[in-house]
C-alpha cells in the first residue's frame, strides 16, 4: 500500500482502530501512574498472529499458498498493519504559486520603504576662534536664539554671531571691576537678551538696536551664573544659592525667591509648559520646583529634592516629546546622566559616561540625546533614547566641552570648549518634511455663503 492510498483511506475511515486505541491510552487515567498491563487495551488477535503465523511466514517465505497470501493481505488491510510509513519523512511540499496575495504584499513593501540610516559627520562643519573664553564649569556663556543669532561671552564682552550671513557684532563690554560676563540667555522672542555679570547684576539688552533696556539689581549678593526665561519672567541663579524670578515688565522686578541650594546654582531650565523649573547646584543637589507650590505659603517650596548625584549638577534638559521627563548630568566626581519622572520624582535610569558631563541637549527631530564631556576624550556623545546606545562620538576639541547650544531648526549644535574654539556640528540631521493635509470632500454648495 503506497502513501497516497494510506492517506485517502485514513480520510475515508472516520474511526481507525489503531488510532482510536492510541487515543484511549492517552486519555485513560488508569495508566498515568506506572505501567500496568490493561487487558481491555490489548489486541489479542494481532498478538496471536505475530506469535504464530507471522513467525512462520518469516521463517518459510517460499512455501506460502495463494489462499494464505490472500488471507494475510486481507488481515493486514483489516487491522491496518502496513506500518512502513509510520514516522517516515514525506516528500517536500510544493512551492506556493504566486498569486494575488503575494503581489499585494510586495506592493505594500514597495510603498513603505525602510528608513535609511542617517549619516552623522564625524568632524565639525565650521570652527571659529573664541579667545578669552572663561574655563569655568559653573558658568553658562553660550546661547542660540530663535532669531538664528548665536551669543557668546568672551571675557568681559558679549559677541553676537549671525548664522544666516556669518557676520559678527559686539553687544556689550564691561570693565574688570564688573566683569567678567558669567551668563547669557536669549528671550523667547529672539530679540532681547539677558546678560549676567560677576558683580551680581543682570542687564537686559535689545539686540536689534544694540541698546540696554534696564539693569536688575538687589536680588543676588554674588555672581549670576545661570539664567532662563519663562515668558516675561527671567529666572536667575547665583553663587549665593538663591533662585529669583524677575518680572521684567514691572519696576519691583523680584516676584519670587526659591531657597534650597546651599552653594552656587549652576543650572536652570524651565519646562516647556512653564509650570516646573529644574535647578542644579554645586551642592550636588537637583531640585524640581512647581510654580503653584513655590508661590504658596508651603514650608518647603520645592516639589522634589533629588540627592542621587555625587558631584555638581549643571547639565539639565527637558525632553521635548515627554513633558515630565528630565535629564541631568553630574560633574567629574559623578559622570552620570540620570533620567527623572518629575511627576513622581523617581529616577528612571542612570548611565555612567566615564567623564564629566558638561551639557545636555535633546534632539527636536529624533529620540536622541547629545552630551558634552570633559577629560579624557573631550567629546560629544550622541545617545539613542531610551536604550542609551551610543550612536556617535564626535571629537575635535582638545579641552573640556563646557557649553552647547542648538540652532532654531534643531539640526546644528554649537559647542564651546576651554580650548578657546567654537565648533558647529551637523549632528541631529534635517527635520522631516511636513506631510500635506489630506483633502476632504467638500460639502454640496460649500461655495455659497451661508446666512445661518
Amino acid at each position: 500500500m503506497d502513501a497516497g492510498s494510506f492517506i485517502s483511506s485514513s480520510k475515508t475511515q472516520s474511526r481507525n482502530p489503531l488510532q482510536e486505541q492510541i487515543l484511549q491510552r492517552r486519555s485513560s487515567r488508569e495508566n498515568l501512574d506506572r505501567f500496568i498491563p490493561n487487558r481491555s487495551a490489548m489486541d489479542f488477535d494481532f498478538a496471536r498472529y505475530m506469535l504464530t503465523d507471522g513467525r512462520v511466514d518469516k521463517e518459510t517465505p517460499g512455501v506460502i499458498s495463494p489462499s494464505k497470501e490472500a488471507y494475510r493481505k486481507q488481515l493486514k488491510e483489516t487491522f491496518n498493519m502496513n506500518r512502513t510509513r509510520i514516522l517516515a519523512f514525506k516528500n517536500k511540499p510544493p512551492s506556493p504559486v504566486k498569486g494575488i496575495f503575494s503581489e499585494t504584499t510586495s506592493s505594500v513593501q514597495q510603498l513603505k520603504p525602510m528608513k535609511p540610516k542617517r549619516h552623522i559627520p564625524q568632524s565639525s562643519e565650521r570652527t571659529l576662534d573664541a579667545p578669552e573664553l572663561v574655563d569655568d564649569y559653573y558658568l553658562n556663556l553660550l546661547d542660540w536664539g530663535s532669531g538664528n543669532v548665536l551669543a557668546i561671552a568672551l571675557g568681559n564682552t558679549v559677541y553676537l554671531w549671525d548664522a544666516s550671513n556669518g557676520s559678527t557684532s559686539e553687544l556689550v563690554t564691561v570693565d574688570n571691576e564688573n566683569g567678567p560676563v558669567t551668563s547669557v540667555r536669549w528671550a523667547p522672542d529672539g530679540r532681547h537678551i539677558a546678560v549676567g555679570f560677576n558683580n551680581s547684576e543682570v542687564q537686559l539688552w535689545d539686540s536689534s538696536s544694540n541698546r540696554q533696556l534696564r539693569t536688575l539689581r538687589g536680588g543676588h549678593q554674588s555672581r549670576v551664573g545661570s539664567l532662563d526665561w519663562n515668558n516675561h519672567i527671567l529666572t536667575t541663579g547665583g553663587m549665593d544659592g538663591l533662585i529669583i524670578n524677575n518680572d521684567v515688565r514691572i519696576r519691583n522686578h523680584i516676584v519670587e525667591t526659591y531657597r534650597g541650594h546651599h552653594q552656587e546654582v549652576c543650572g536652570l531650565k524651565w519646562s516647556a509648559s512653564g509650570q516646573q523649573l529644574a535647578s542644579g547646584g554645586n551642592d550636588n543637589l537637583l531640585y524640581v520646583w512647581d510654580r503653584g507650590m513655590a508661590s504658596s505659603n508651603n514650608p518647603t517650596q520645592w516639589l522634589h529634592r533629588l540627592e542621587d548625584h555625587t558631584a555638581a549638577v549643571k547639565a539639565l534638559a527637558w525632553c521635548p516629546f515627554q513633558s515630565n521627563l528630565l535629564a541631568s548630568g553630574g560633574g567629574g566626581g559623578d559622570q552620570c546622566i540620570k533620567f527623572w519622572n518629575t511627576h513622581t520624582g523617581a529616577c528612571l535610569n542612570s548611565v555612567n559616561t566615564g567623564s564629566q558631563v558638561c551639557s545636555l541637549l535633546w534632539s527636536k527631530n529624533e529620540r536622541e540625546l547629545l552630551s558634552s564631556h570633559g577629560f579624557t576624550q573631550n567629546q560629544l556623545t550622541l545617545w539613542k533614547y531610551p536604550s542609551m546606545v551610543k550612536v556617535a562620538e564626535l571629537t575635535g576639541h582638545t579641552s573640556r566641552v563646557l557649553f552647547m547650544a542648538q540652532s532654531p531648526d534643531g539640526c546644528t549644535v554649537a559647542s564651546a570648549a576651554a580650548d578657546e574654539t567654537l565648533r558647529f556640528w551637523n549632528v541631529f540631521g534635517a527635520p522631516e518634511a511636513a506631510k500635506p493635509a489630506p483633502k476632504t470632500n467638500q460639502e454640496p454648495f460649500s461655495n455659497i455663503t451661508r446666512i445661518r
